[in-house]
Parts: structure tokens; C-alpha cells; sequence
């Protein structure tokens, strides 16, 4: 009878390990599942610029170096591998989109424009669904980041080793003030 006692010790701890396992693999492919849900709404985006792009063409023809940081930046986005490129070239797509809408503040007749004015409410529509994605994510990663740092279950994240997500960040870019002329 004496050896029950260790057998049931060890069934715990087996059943410890495959719970925090598996919790682990939850929360990174939570993870991984809203950093998709940020890429669906930057595709989105990338779909919309060119739209945008040739209706502002129209009205501002001496304004090709914007127009070419946004064809730039929208390029970069899309051979952008990994993550970590992704969402550098994203910063540098918000940008220049940014910088686009500036610039239409300059014409008049384009503000006014119905196609204009539909593509930027689409596109507003959407940087308001990125944003609320970037946060799910980084609250996701929050979760797993702590879950793998934590006692005792950074044992078992080391074990199989479980690594530490980055955080969406904003860019150097986008942390300066927006200046706005008149």
C-alpha cells in the first residue's frame, strides 16, 4: 500500500502539466487568432487605399510625392514577412494615410466629393476596427506573457518551450503630434 501514495502524487502533477499545457496552447493560439483578426482589417485596408488613392488623383495632380509614400507604404505591406515586418509596415501604411488625408484637407472640391467621402468613411470604419483588434490582441498576449512568466507554470512553459509574444506597439511616427494647418 505504500506505493499508492507516489502514484497519486505523480497522476496530480501529470494532470497539472497537461492542464497548464493546455492552457498555455489556449492562450497562444488566442493569440495567434487576434493577430489575424488585425491582419483581416489591414487586407481591408490595403484593399481600399487604391480606391482612395485615384479619386484624390483626380483633384491633386501636383501632389505626387504623398500619393507615392501611400503606393510605398501600401507595397511595403504587402511583402512585408513576419509579424514583426507586418506591423512596421503598417505603422508606415497609417502614415501615409494619414498624411493623405491631411493633404485632402487642402482641396475643398475633393472633401466634397461623394466617392471621397464614402471611401473615407470605410476606411475610418475600419482604423476604428483595427484599433479595437490591437488592443484584444495585446490583451491576449498579455494573458499568455504572464502565464509563461508566472510561477509554477513558467516550469511548464519552459519545458516546452513557450516564448514571449511582442505587444502591438504604435511606431515613432505615429507617437508625434499631428500637425494640422489651416
Amino acid at each position: 500500500m505504500w506505493w499508492i501514495i507516489p502514484v497519486v502524487i505523480v497522476v496530480l502533477l501529470i494532470i497539472y502539466i497537461v492542464s497548464v499545457y493546455n492552457g498555455l496552447v489556449g492562450l497562444k493560439n488566442k493569440v495567434d487568432d487576434q493577430f489575424s483578426q488585425i491582419d483581416v482589417e489591414l487586407k481591408r485596408r490595403f484593399d481600399l487605399v487604391p480606391n482612395l488613392i485615384e479619386t484624390v488623383k483626380g483633384y491633386t495632380k501636383h501632389e505626387k510625392e504623398t500619393l507615392e509614400g501611400v503606393v510605398n507604404a501600401r507595397n511595403a505591406y504587402a511583402s512585408a514577412n513576419g509579424m514583426g515586418e507586418q506591423l512596421k509596415a503598417d505603422g508606415e501604411l497609417t502614415n501615409a494615410i494619414n498624411k493623405l488625408f491631411a493633404l485632402a484637407e487642402s482641396y475643398p472640391e475633393l472633401k466634397a466629393n461623394e466617392n471621397f467621402m464614402q471611401l473615407q468613411g470605410e476606411l475610418s470604419e475600419i482604423e476604428q476596427k483595427i484599433v479595437y483588434a490591437r488592443g484584444f490582441y495585446n490583451d491576449s498576449v498579455l494573458k499568455l506573457n504572464n502565464k509563461i512568466e508566472m510561477f509554477p507554470s513558467n516550469l511548464v512553459a519552459g519545458m516546452f518551450h513557450f516564448k514571449k509574444r511582442e505587444y502591438f506597439a504604435a511606431s515613432e511616427s505615429e507617437r508625434e503630434n499631428v500637425k494640422v494647418k489651416f
